[in-house]
């Protein structure tokens, strides 16, 4: 079996770099990163493939061009949702033979939306990572139609691997999206330096998914550097990228507001704390905690009291045993199958040719000058405002 992975993002990458590691040692396989303006960078690209070799960034037309020519048998659209829709129906439509397009989701994705399934809802088969996430999307799944099979494949950075036993550093794992203002943000920095004052033996670091000009799967409004330098920086902390678990393998203990790193850092057994204090809800992307016993408050984190997650929860959450694991069997019988009746998106039709159509940009025309393009539509927008 061939198997092409499209990533479009440094956490779509990642996810679909590991991934395939699931698939039998004689399946052949490919990864490609589609050029959009939240392409990683090249460090960026290093840090999630770690010793793989390093993808190439092709266009739209390029990756066609590739399907074209190795003609797999499946083709893995790990991207964010109107890329994988254009991709599918759009860029990759009329393969011949059409190969099976799985997809899914990279992280935690508690509660299931219906959004995620009808971007994806063009692919055969969906990928997630936990009982919980399979019964949640099915439900949605069996209530809007679409799509194909729901996939479940115990998240990829939680496979058997070295603990941290034990180190000197606190880490921070920063979530893009939230908090959203900028003086909660300022509070956990606040807390952060007042840990490393109490306890001078740790090295307090702010882990940040990209340095300053990188891109990422998420806008990140208030950068966690920048609003450091514009506090004056009142304490010692450290600010670094790199491999997550690099990071957790020096880790004394771990914090955050909502990153998927917290399920990396239980199965590394650092003791770790999910700040609650800004809410606990499915805005906050942290409603799945509820019950883990990693709650806590930015006065636990200026102490420095982590918790352990609870073991029930983590049977529940991400943490069920490999042999639950289906998402490969279920590929390998849809490639077996042969010809099949392709996966229904309910994005077909003339009232979403539109938004395909701007999906089609991101993926077609070069960042630089699709950026020049939107400048331009905002002055000709605001030119057209002034004269009203």
């Amino acid at each position: 079996m061939r198997v092409l992975a499209v990533a479009d993002s440094d956490s779509y990458l990642k996810w679909a770099a590991c991934l395939l590691g699931d698939l039998p040692s004689e399946c052949a396989t490919e990864v490609v990163v589609v050029r959009t303006p939240i392409a990683p960078s090249p460090e960026q690209i290093a840090a999630a493939v770690g010793d793989l070799p390093a993808p190439p960034v092709l266009s739209a037309r390029s990756v066609r061009r590739l399907a074209e020519r190795t003609r797999p048998d499946a083709i893995l659209v790990a991207c964010t949702g109107p890329v994988v829709d254009v991709l599918v129906a759009d860029v990759l439509d009329g393969l011949k033979p059409r190969p099976v397009f799985v997809s899914g989701l990279p992280g935690i994705s508690v509660p299931a939306t219906e959004k995620a399934w009808t971007f994806r809802s063009g692919c055969d088969l969906f990928v997630v990572h936990s009982e919980r996430e399979v019964a949640e999307f099915s439900e949605i799944a069996a209530r809007l139609g679409g799509g194909g099979a729901v996939g479940l494949a115990r998240l990829p950075f939680l496979r058997p691997q070295r603990g941290a036993g034990g180190g000197d550093r606190v880490v921070f794992a920063t979530q893009a999206k939230v908090p959203r203002r900028r003086d909660q943000r300022e509070q956990i920095l606040r807390s952060l330096a007042a840990l490393a004052a109490v306890r001078p033996d740790l090295e307090v670091v702010v882990k940040l998914r990209a340095l300053e000009g990188e891109r990422q799967t998420h806008n990140e409004r208030l950068p966690y550097q920048r609003l450091w330098r514009e506090m004056g920086e009142p304490g010692r902390l450290a600010f670094a990228a790199g491999s997550m678990r690099e990071h957790l393998e020096q880790a004394a203990g771990f914090v955050t507001v909502s990153s998927t790193a917290a399920l990396e850092a239980i199965a590394m057994g650092v003791p770790s704390l999910v700040l609650g204090d800004f809410g606990v809800s499915a805005e906050m992307i942290n409603l799945v905690f509820e019950g883990s016993g990693l709650l806590g408050t930015l006065d636990d984190l200026a102490q420095g009291r982590f918790r352990t997650a609870s073991p029930d929860w983590c049977a529940a959450n991400y943490f069920h045993p490999a042999d639950r694991d289906d998402w490969a069997r279920r590929l390998s019988e849809l490639v077996e199958s042969g010809p099949r009746t392709p996966a229904v998106s309910l994005l077909d039709g003339p009232e979403h040719a539109a938004a395909r159509r701007r999906a089609r940009l991101r993926v077609e025309v070069p960042p630089k000058m699709l950026r020049v393009g939107y400048r331009a539509k905002r002055r000709v927008r605001r030119y057209l405002k002034a004269l009203t």
